[in-house]
């Protein structure tokens, strides 16, 4: 999935989740949507990094622009901390929403949702170690990466994305042990991980897909995409090949 997270209604990358270093790859996030969309992505990641900040979405007219802009299913985090906004994203055309802090914040929403959009929801945990971040990155929860996984699990959410926000941005490559160690978890109980951070190359890519049927499902992509590092189109064909077990049931689910 390639990612298209914005500030200010710019499409930026960042650092380890350090707005402060925050490079713009593109002043059009509907534009670059498509871009991303005409090359062969499935679906699309997007995240409203102001609205992590905030608690609140900020940049709801880019969200239901790019929503708009492009057929494939979208799915949208970044200050989703409440049922109603929940419901106004998937209303703007969201396939899926993702609750960040709310998900150890407030696990009970999490519950709610997922019972009132079956199939809709996920829940994004963004490690610092093995604790969980929330708030943009910028706070700690206290509670174990690991635990949370396993409480969103059984609320019944679509899927986990799992970043490590060490190696986000950094193209440096992605944890796999850590990743592989939740997505063996979350298979136990049913629930397809996606693994985000760190990608730098197509190798990593292939490391990332041969973690298939410890329950990975799939893998986000940001600065690479914007760098040129990585081609979404081979990208997407390495994820294509064979499709075993997990990767398969998480395309499928989505």
């Amino acid at each position: 999935m390639p990612a298209i997270d914005l500030k200010d209604g710019r499409c930026v990358r960042l650092r380890q989740g350090d707005m402060a270093t925050a490079v713009v790859y593109g002043d059009d996030p509907a534009a670059m949507a498509r871009r991303w969309a005409g090359e062969g992505a499935e679906y699309m990641h997007v995240v409203d990094l102001d609205g992590a900040m905030a608690g609140r979405p900020v940049n709801g007219a880019a969200v239901r622009a790019i929503c708009t802009a492009v057929s494939i299913p979208v799915q949208v985090g970044g200050g989703v901390r409440d049922a109603a906004t929940a419901r106004t994203l998937l209303e703007a055309g969201a396939a899926r929403v993702i609750l960040g802090t709310a998900a150890y914040a407030a696990p009970f929403l999490v519950e709610s949702l997922c019972r009132e959009f079956p199939g809709r929801v996920a829940v994004g945990i963004d490690a610092r170690g093995e604790e969980a971040a929330g708030l943009g990155w910028t706070q700690q929860s206290g509670v174990r990466a690991m635990a949370v996984a396993e409480q969103a699990s059984r609320a019944g959410v679509a899927c986990v994305i799992y970043t490590d926000i060490a190696r986000d941005g950094t193209e440096v490559g992605p944890n796999i042990e850590a990743t592989r160690a939740m997505a063996r978890v979350l298979a136990a109980l049913g629930v397809p991980l996606i693994a985000s951070g760190g990608v730098g190359s197509i190798g990593d890519v292939k490391r990332v897909m041969a973690l298939a049927d410890d329950g990975v499902a799939g893998l986000i992509i940001g600065r690479a995409l914007y760098t040129g590092a990585v081609s979404l189109r081979e990208a997407l064909a390495i994820a294509s090949q064979g499709e075993p077990g997990a990767a398969r049931r998480g395309r499928e689910d989505a």
